[in-house]
């Protein structure tokens, strides 16, 4: 923690100095001195001390200063450090002004000048009130800082980025937090690019003081120290996709001489990520977070050598033989021997009416671990009828008064393992509604209600709501091979023996041998994990596939 702040303001100079040099004397071992010579001076220090979440203690300021008197200054100054303690350095005739002082601003000593000799008549009064301001004031938090509003879209995205990226961060809602919001509109006023727009949020304090407004998640990666550069431009394998299956190719791909780069648009973990818990995956009885999971397969990931490179997208690949080219969304254009596409999916769109809208304002694609606590005893809905959403509701009946599941087939059973249906039916705050679809999403500035048909009975009803989460079938992430691989009709990449029809080899193959098992249509180029047809979708399997395709790798470098 850094050292809390004293600062001092009188626009004498000669007080100025003499009221520093005795505090110093005493205080500089502990506590940073500060000084102005205007109250307005100091409030605009005090604002970047603020931006920065340095700690003030004390205020020790004259009452008789040109333009802002001391009293005024506390009244401003207060509102950015409420709890700092507050002292006047007054004359005799100002008694009156600081008896004011006490009571309308909370004033808690003055002193009237001289204040020799100070070991009796300063420092004991100062040591009493820092003394009782250690007592009841937390330290300040020091890492990043995120400051928005729950129904901000942009604000839903800069913290689900960092909680995917498993970077802590401090969360402080406007709308309820007043300190909090005196901050962003200072930190907005003080900049003129945004004078007289409106609000933008939200707004990242970095810990050494830098403040984006509104950050993309390229600027925001780089600023929080992830990597968004490859250091080479050639490598041995190339691995598009940081899910389970990327996580496992990369791992393996290094553990054995690869050079190995791996690239990501978001995060590490993939919507594996996002479970709260993976009850079933093998060696861990009593079940991991996807965070977890995430974070121990990235970390061995680098410790064998992998590149990991976040918040780059791959939006084009090309062949030129014998080696692969992925081309990343800044244009820049990277080699590699071998390429292997793990991109997995993402949750399929609702459609219904309404739902453009509220996207990060009430509506959620996934598990968006980061805001069930915002639902705390509120309804919530959850769409979907495989593990995801089982989880994820399991999840969330830890926040929400009430969990609704709505599936819109006759039971879980068919797409759920026992063990989540079991859970779910043991916890009372959640239902589950069979046939059950969502016709219309309703909502101003955040979500308030949905209208949900049943199909069985032709039902219609309207129900309030404060958050929907959607879990609603898989889209493969394929657009920048379509054109290069073939896909079937839904975007999923076809590999293996799939890829042979009537015993025939893919159009184009040149190799004298069959596809490889995860081998796409074009040699080298390699398929594992969801985003591939007929995908078994399990974490264990997309980790098992990852390493399977990396021996395929291995194989196919022997053939060229």
């Amino acid at each position: 923690m850094v050292k809390p702040v004293i600062f001092l303001v009188d626009d004498e100079p000669q007080v100025l100095n003499a009221i520093q040099r005795d505090l110093r004397q005493h205080f500089r071992s502990d506590y940073r001195l500060m000084r102005s010579t205007s109250g307005l001076e100091a409030l605009d220090s005090l604002r970047q001390l603020k931006e920065r979440n340095d700690p003030v203690a004390l205020f020790l300021v004259d009452q008789r200063m040109p333009q802002m008197t001391g009293t005024d200054f506390l009244i401003e100054a207060q509102k950015l450090y409420p709890d700092a303690r507050k002292v006047l350095l007054t004359a005799y005739a100002d008694t009156e002004a600081a008896i004011t002082s006490i009571n309308t601003i909370g004033l808690n000593h003055y002193l009237t000048k001289p204040w020799d000799p100070p070991e009796l008549k300063l420092y004991p009064v100062l040591d009493d009130l820092l003394s009782d301001w250690w007592q009841t004031v937390p330290p300040p938090y020091d890492g990043i800082r995120v400051a928005g509003t729950l129904w901000s879209p942009a604000s839903h995205t800069t913290k689900d980025f960092l909680a995917r990226n498993r970077i802590p961060y401090l969360w402080q809602d406007i709308e309820t937090n007043s300190e909090a919001r005196l901050l962003v509109e200072a930190t907005l006023k003080s900049r003129p690019e945004e004078a007289g727009a409106a609000m933008r949020l939200p707004v990242v304090y970095l810990p050494d003081g830098e403040v984006l407004i509104q950050p993309d998640v390229r600027t925001l990666a780089e600023k929080v120290g992830l990597q968004t550069q490859a250091t080479q431009p050639f490598y041995d394998l190339i691995v598009v996709g940081a899910g389970p299956s990327g996580l496992g190719a990369a791992v393996y791909g290094a553990s054995e001489g690869l050079r190995t780069l791996m690239i990501d648009k978001l995060s590490t973990g993939g919507q594996a990520g996002t479970s709260s818990r993976i009850e079933n995956y093998l060696g861990f009885p009593s079940g991991i977070s996807g965070a977890d999971l995430a974070e121990r397969a990235t970390i061995q990931a680098r410790r064998l050598g992998a590149e990991i490179l976040t918040a780059q997208e791959v939006v084009g690949v090309r062949v030129d033989d014998p080696y692969r080219y992925v081309t990343l969304s800044d244009g820049q254009e990277l080699g590699c021997k071998a390429l292997i596409i793990a991109t997995g999916v993402t949750v399929r769109r609702l459609g219904a009416p309404g739902e453009d809208a509220l996207i990060g304002a009430g509506v959620y694609y996934g598990a968006a671990l980061t805001e069930a606590a915002n639902y705390q005893d509120k309804p919530v809905f959850v769409v979907g009828g495989a593990n995801s959403a089982g989880q994820g509701a399991m999840f969330f009946s830890r926040y929400a008064s009430q969990v609704t599941m709505l599936v819109r087939g006759v039971s879980l059973e068919a797409s759920m393992s026992q063990y989540l249906i079991d859970q779910i039916a043991a916890t009372p705050n959640i239902d589950v509604w069979n046939y059950s679809a969502v016709e219309e999403i309703h909502g101003i500035q955040h979500l308030e209600s949905l209208t949900i048909r049943n199909s069985a009975t032709g039902e219609v009803k309207n129900v309030p709501a404060s958050a929907l989460f959607l879990f609603i079938g898989a889209v493969p992430h394929t657009e920048m091979v379509h054109g290069v691989v073939e896909v079937n009709s839904a975007g999923f990449v076809i590999v293996g023996s799939d890829l042979m029809l009537e015993g025939k080899r893919p159009k184009g193959w040149r190799p004298q041998r069959d596809p490889f098992l995860l081998e796409t249509s074009v040699p080298g180029i390699f398929a594992a994990g969801d985003v591939r047809q007929n995908a078994v979708r399990r974490v264990a399997s997309a980790v098992g596939e990852g390493a399977i395709a990396v021996s395929l790798v291995h194989q196919y470098l022997k053939t060229v």
